[in-house]
């Protein structure tokens, strides 16, 4: 099944809207209303072989993240950058750049978990929610106009590596409106290579449109995808439900997750 489905069909309208609407293609031009963003009816699907405690879970994000001294993504590229890092579980926050573009940085600055929840995944393999998080975790620069490019440049090399690591299980988390595109993609993508995926969602309506094979959706914030900054419990319970669903769906869908309904009750409170 094709990642983007009649690709040159899209490849079209893109070159339209480039040339016309945006021809210098410089990064005062962020994503508006005449965007046309890819929409697929149908999506890969491969239903999960192993219980979630059993899993070896791989995180994949799109806000721009590098290690500090290495190569930054390059946020001025025609197109957008479609080269992605590999970085070790084991780096911290303070040895982390962020190459930002399409979403407010001020949250994953304050805690890199609200969009790279690395803690909050070692907790969840520490008492056995899953089976444990893959040694090294994916970084895209999610804002990449060119949609047709990162299917036929980046994606067969990022899911080669993926794959080398015996990945059971994927978490993809967007950062901005754009970056629900590129992580749909690449959720199609990983599937495709017999890889089940979880891709979170704050806009709707752009993941049912490229269609991720699963999606798990609520009325959060671009930047802070995985829970809000600096309030560990926010994060934990959307992580939790949104990893429980891998297993028992058995179709493609976007689910609509139920933790804000506890997260409202605890702002009414004011808990944190």
């Amino acid at each position: 099944m094709e990642i983007i489905e009649q690709i040159d069909g899209w490849r079209e309208q893109y070159e339209r809207w480039r040339r016309w609407q945006h021809p210098s293609d410089s990064p005062e031009h962020d994503i508006e209303s005449d965007y046309p963003f890819v929409e697929n009816r149908r999506a890969p699907f491969q239903p999960a072989r192993r219980a979630l405690p059993m899993l070896n879970l791989a995180l994949v994000t799109s806000a721009g993240a590098y290690i500090d001294g290495a190569e930054a993504f390059d946020v001025h590229a025609s197109g957008g950058d479609t080269s992605f890092r590999e970085i070790p579980i084991e780096i911290e926050a303070q040895d982390l750049q962020w190459a930002v573009r399409g979403y407010n940085p001020a949250a994953v600055r304050e805690d890199m978990n609200s969009q790279v929840p690395v803690e909050r995944l070692l907790e969840f393999e520490g008492n056995g929610i899953i089976g444990q998080l893959n040694s090294v975790w994916w970084s895209f620069c999610g804002f990449i106009p060119d949609a047709s490019r990162l299917v036929e440049d980046a994606l067969p090399r990022f899911v080669e590596r993926v794959t080398r690591y015996e990945v059971q299980a994927a978490l993809l988390v967007p950062a901005s409106r754009l970056c629900h595109q590129s992580m749909a993609l690449a959720a199609r993508a990983l599937e495709r290579a017999g890889i089940p995926t979880m891709m979170l969602c704050v806009d709707k309506g752009v993941a049912e449109r490229v269609r991720p094979p699963r999606g798990a959706f609520y009325a959060g914030e671009f930047g802070s995808v995985s829970g809000k900054p600096s309030w560990p419990e926010h994060q934990r319970r959307l992580l939790d439900e949104a990893l429980r669903l891998i297993e028992p769906m058995d179709q493609v869908d976007v689910r609509k997750l139920v933790v804000e309904l506890g997260t409202e009750t605890e702002i009414e409170r004011g808990e944190k």
